[in-house]
């Protein structure tokens, strides 16, 4: 797995160690990731993106082909807007998830680096007589991400200005800042909880901005970190809580599935699904008092029955609690939030996700009730 473009110029990141995180090689802790974290949480926190790539698909046949290869409707996409889709394959299991952003003159697909070769190979396995060309734009694009309720107000410091936006926008950001970046698309994330921003760069321009953002008021963010937040805020990463064998409906993950847009990869098994009822499990999250040691593929039992799996879990700490959030899929009608599940032997309560802020520094019994 190669380097960010922001690791290959860390001479004087600050890192205190590096790893592999999705698809490719960045800071894993700059202090303490439980630090990193509270200040994404609570102030604002800078963080590399290199690991994810874009793909530009360009051509007079893009927006029709690619809202036939996934879940969501792309047909209906404003210029300017994004969405977030899976690909699935024709049984309807799921080969890739991404974000597609219409740019006008060009659709830009956003995925995980250890996603992009697969996803290549399969569009172009469906592109046959489509005006369509695909381009990976991996080498020439990285980003940066920006999280938390200051976040606005340290780009505003550092020269960049963020107007009012929606959820899943991109837009040129009116760049002011020092760092006399070549390129600053700004994408807002959505995240609605906690503020958040990309920002797309040359690789270039990558570490001034980086320089820029930490100058006035940003946190350095490692990926140990960023697991905590995803895993606290109940996002599945695809590879881990999201895998081939399972099916869309089960990651309840609604934002990627449109229903009224047409035939597309894999629609009859997601259609059928929805017509004939519910799938037997769901995703859902988990929480432990103090830190546990979960790990993925842990049993999740009820009653002496094993009812589940769990896929990923991180210990949160925060001043006055220490807890275990677990992602997983259990059977539905198990998934009722405030019931009691045994996991490694630990007991756990099923909690809602996002996981709410009350149930991660309250003790159990100020929780709601389980049910009888």
């Amino acid at each position: 797995m190669g380097l960010t473009a922001l690791q290959a110029q860390g001479d004087g990141l600050g890192a205190t160690a590096v790893a592999e995180y999705r698809g490719a090689t960045t800071v894993a802790r700059f202090s303490h990731p439980d630090a990193e974290f509270a200040k994404m949480r609570k102030e604002c926190g800078v963080y590399d993106l290199g690991y994810r790539a874009r793909v530009s698909l360009t051509g007079s046949d893009r927006v029709r082909w690619l809202n036939g290869m996934v879940t969501n409707n792309i047909r209906d996409l404003a210029v300017g807007q994004g969405v977030y889709a899976f690909l699935l394959n024709p049984q309807g299991r799921i080969l890739g998830d991404l974000y597609a952003y219409n740019r006008g003159e060009s659709i830009v697909v956003d995925t995980d680096r250890s996603q992009v070769e697969k996803m290549l190979a399969t569009f172009d396995h469906y592109i046959i007589m489509d005006d369509v060309e695909v381009k990976n734009l991996s080498d020439s694009v990285t980003a940066l991400g920006i999280t938390g309720p200051k976040s606005r107000e340290v780009l505003a410091a550092a020269g960049i200005a963020i107007p009012e936006t929606k959820l899943l926008e991109i837009f040129e950001a009116n760049c002011t800042c020092d760092c006399d970046c070549k390129q600053c698309t700004a994408v807002r994330g959505e995240d609605v909880a906690y503020e958040t921003y990309e920002l797309w760069l040359a690789p270039g321009d990558v570490r001034k901005t980086w320089d820029a953002l930490v100058a006035h008021g940003a946190t350095p963010v490692g990926s140990d970190a960023l697991e905590i937040h995803r895993i606290a805020s109940g996002i599945p990463s695809y590879g881990v809580d999201i895998r081939e064998r399972d099916l869309p409906q089960e990651t309840e993950q609604d934002r990627a599935l449109n229903f009224n847009k047409g035939c597309y990869i894999g629609q009859e098994i997601v259609e059928r699904i929805r017509s004939r009822g519910a799938v037997h499990r769901k995703f859902s999250g988990f929480i432990f008092d103090g830190p546990q040691a979960i790990a993925a593929g842990a049993k999740i039992v009820s009653g002496e029955k094993e009812v589940g799996e769990i896929t990923s879990a991180a210990t949160v700490r925060f001043p006055n609690a220490e807890k275990t959030v677990a992602l997983g899929y259990v059977r539905r009608e198990i998934a009722t939030p405030g019931h009691e599940v045994m996991i490694g032997g630990v007991s756990a309560t099923i909690v809602p996700l996002p996981v709410p802020e009350a149930w991660l520094t309250q003790d159990r019994s100020a929780r709601v009730a389980r049910p009888a």
